[in-house]
């Protein structure tokens, strides 16, 4: 899809059927960092295929570890106490998930590096991890805009640091950058790593996902509510043998959201009550807008109202810190709301891969919704009847864009998506999968 300008949806009016998932970016990204700093082989099922992996695993490829992908979709690798090539210069496109860690790794191992990106990588924030591993011994120059990549990394100058404070309310990345670097500072110092969090913490559920998949390799951090994580002396990485990524609960979003506007019912599998994605909890969104939601330990499903006949979901006043991602999902589903949705804390939305909150309000309005905005919130009111108007919807090269407008088609506007195939970010398939689970 991917050498598409455009894709014009079909009017939609039902949707139902089982999507089995993707593998989830967050955990397939750090999964394969993980494994190339852990003692031993790792085997990794269901491992995410898409732009964001693709970079990470190109740049651990240049950087000397060993990867291999096998016919039965599992990919090996082996890991690596230090990374074999010292000097390298790796692009790694737009994918966040690759970049804050990778910076973390690079920079407390040292070596000679350059890491730069797209030009959107390019205006995404990165002081704060920078001034963090500085504060550990870090050398690190950017080569453009300070505070922003791309960097330039030299050699590490330790200087056995016991403490480091990082800022938490601009991307939980920097934290979760320095907590899977953080058991590289522990191997020299012989001492403890003191992490703490200066400010709020946003999307704490992420967090709790590198804390997951840590343990998994043998690397317990200890926890003092959101402000202190301490890594204990002696912490060192060791394979757990074989690792299932989960499916991805960001991507389950769109097709619960099908299922609560297209009738239902429509089951995800890959992810469910056991899920570590803090993501799954879009469900209880769904719930409260009106949707029927069940689950088992890896499927949900949604059953919901047919808002092609002129059934709405309830409105919504609420604060998505924990989950952003799938915040996008509930303001396109605002399109078919009983009256105005406010989205609060959401101010992270302005450093993602775009300026979410301006391209959807632009999006949203385009389509005869009245939408209001500030620094971290959205407020969207529904068109009224015979307000809606046809629109070119633009992705602005953002694959969550994408995905969430594709709920338009539900609506009585006929809607074009622009650059459908952004959507290789993080699912290159999502237009096959949603066509065949919705029927006009």
């Amino acid at each position: 899809m991917s050498h598409l300008d455009y894709l014009d949806l079909p009017p939609a009016r039902r949707a139902a059927g089982t999507v089995a998932l993707p593998g989830s970016k967050s955990i397939s990204n750090r999964v394969l960092l993980l494994a190339a700093l852990a003692e031993g082989r790792t085997e990794i099922a269901g491992l995410l295929d898409s732009d964001d992996t693709r970079v990470m695993l190109q740049a651990l490829r240049q950087l000397g570890v060993s990867v291999e992908q096998g016919a039965d979709g599992v990919v090996r690798v082996d890991g690596v106490a230090r990374f074999p090539v010292a000097e390298a210069d790796i692009f790694l496109g737009n994918a966040g998930t690759a970049f804050r860690p990778l910076t973390a790794a690079l920079a407390l191992l040292g070596g000679q590096y350059r890491l730069s990106g797209v030009p959107r990588m390019h205006e995404r924030p990165i002081g704060d991890l920078v001034d963090a591993l500085r504060g550990l011994g870090a050398a690190i120059d950017y080569e453009g805009n300070p505070g922003y990549p791309p960097l330039a990394i030299g050699a590490f100058a330790g200087g056995g640091a016991e403490r480091v404070s990082v800022q938490g309310n601009v991307s939980s990345q920097f934290l979760t950058a320095l907590l899977l670097a953080a058991p590289l500072v522990v191997r020299g110092t012989g001492r403890p790593l003191v992490i703490e969090v200066a400010g709020d913490l946003i999307s704490k559920p992420y967090i709790d996902i590198t804390l997951n998949l840590m343990a998994r390799y043998g690397v317990a951090v200890t926890r003092d509510g959101w402000q202190r994580f301490t890594v204990e002396a002696g912490s060192a990485y060791r394979s757990p043998g074989r690792v299932q990524v989960e499916g991805d609960a960001s991507s389950a979003s769109y097709f619960l959201a099908l299922g609560a506007i297209g009738g239902g019912p429509l089951r995800v599998t890959g992810v469910g009550a056991d899920s570590i994605q803090g993501d799954v909890a879009f469900a209880q969104t769904l719930a409260a807008m009106g949707a029927t939601i069940t689950h088992g330990p890896d499927w949900i499903e949604a059953s919901g109202v047919r808002v092609a006949e002129g059934q709405t979901l309830k409105a919504f006043d609420a604060d998505f810190n924990l989950i952003p991602d799938a915040a996008m999902t509930a303001a396109a589903l605002a399109l078919y709301a009983d009256g105005p949705c406010l989205l609060r804390n959401i101010g992270s939305w302005r450093v993602k891969e775009t300026d979410r909150i301006h391209a959807m309000q632009t999006e949203l309005t385009k389509l005869g919704a009245t939408v209001a905005s500030g620094e971290d919130w959205l407020r969207v009111t529904p068109p009224a009847a015979g307000t809606w108007r046809d629109a070119h919807i633009g992705t602005w090269d953002d694959h969550r864009m994408a995905m969430c407008f594709s709920l338009a088609a539900f609506g009585p506007a006929a809607v074009r998506i622009l650059d459908p195939g952004c959507v290789a970010k993080t699912f290159p398939d999502y237009f096959d999968v949603y066509a065949s689970l919705v029927t006009g």
